[in-house]
């Protein structure tokens, strides 16, 4: 959904450009009549700032971005959406308000994430992983138990996959990739060093590389083959990777199921042969 990108994009917006932004988000109806000069002039800017700003967003015109407001506009009519609760938990509010601006917040970022996951970049991202020798997951912080979250769901397929949490391991397995491997980098910025380096010199070395990250214009994003986008429930207490891990967890899903889908005997087959694992270790009797 349009309205959803500028959210994400607006923090990442100058002083001109974010004016724009505000308005649009603020009042998207309204934003849908009269043309560029007038939401200019609305804004206290110009029609050339708000030509930037649909061009910032990834349009190409202020009409492309009346087309997009309208058919949201659209489909919002048709299926009504749950009353937005803000992201802010006061101390006063009770549990039931806590419970409710959190779950609104995920269940947000998760239809964002589902509705603009670019389809031919998750499709170009599976297919690689499926016939990778090998494949390298990158992710340091909060990003790094998204990496090994990834590293278990593609393992258990069959898939040789590895986590590198440490920029040095990471590093060093990236100088051992061939053009027959992959590389998956995770980060939210975009902009870690510690993911971006490694990522690097995989791409250096003939690998193929995908970022998942929640800004598409960051260096990781612009460094790699492949960027699959999340975007964040953020609320009072949950910002930036904290916020936006069930989204990016939602893109990790999507993209082992379609690798499972495209390696099916080899991934049925691993599940098979490791089903049995977990039962057997639960069914252990504790020792004293």
């Amino acid at each position: 959904m349009i309205t959803a990108l500028i959210r994400s994009e607006l923090p990442r917006m100058s002083g001109s450009l974010r004016k724009v932004g505000e308005l649009v988000l603020a009042d998207p109806v309204a934003a849908t009549h009269g043309s560029a000069a007038e939401l200019g002039r609305r804004t206290g800017t110009s029609q050339a700032t708000v030509t930037r700003f649909c061009r910032a967003i990834g349009l190409d015109s202020y009409q492309q971005l009346l087309i997009e407001l309208a058919q949201e506009q659209g489909r919002s009519e048709v299926v009504p959406s749950p009353a937005a609760l803000g992201p802010r938990i006061g101390p006063g509010d009770d549990l039931e308000q806590v419970i409710a601006v959190v779950a609104d917040a995920d269940l947000r970022a998760l239809r964002h994430t589902a509705d603009l996951l670019d389809r031919e970049a998750l499709e170009r991202a599976a297919q690689a992983l499926a016939g990778a020798r090998r494949i390298d997951v990158y992710g340091v912080g909060g990003s790094g138990i998204v990496a090994r979250e990834t590293q278990a769901r593609l393992f258990g397929i069959g898939c040789a996959a590895h986590a590198w949490t440490e920029v040095h391991a990471a590093e060093t397995s990236a100088a051992l990739l061939t053009p027959s491997d992959a590389v998956v980098a995770v980060s939210h910025s975009g902009a870690t060093r510690e993911v971006l380096d490694p990522l690097r010199l995989a791409a250096e070395r003939g690998a193929a590389t995908v970022a998942v990250t929640g800004d598409p214009r960051s260096p990781i994003a612009q460094a790699a083959d492949v960027r699959l986008t999340s975007f964040s429930g953020e609320t009072s207490f949950r910002r930036g990777n904290f916020g936006t891990r069930h989204s990016v967890l939602l893109i990790v899903d999507c993209l082992y199921a379609r690798v499972a889908q495209l390696t099916y005997e080899r991934a049925t087959a691993a599940i098979a042969l490791t089903a049995h694992i977990a039962d057997r270790h639960a069914a252990r009797p504790r020792r004293r």
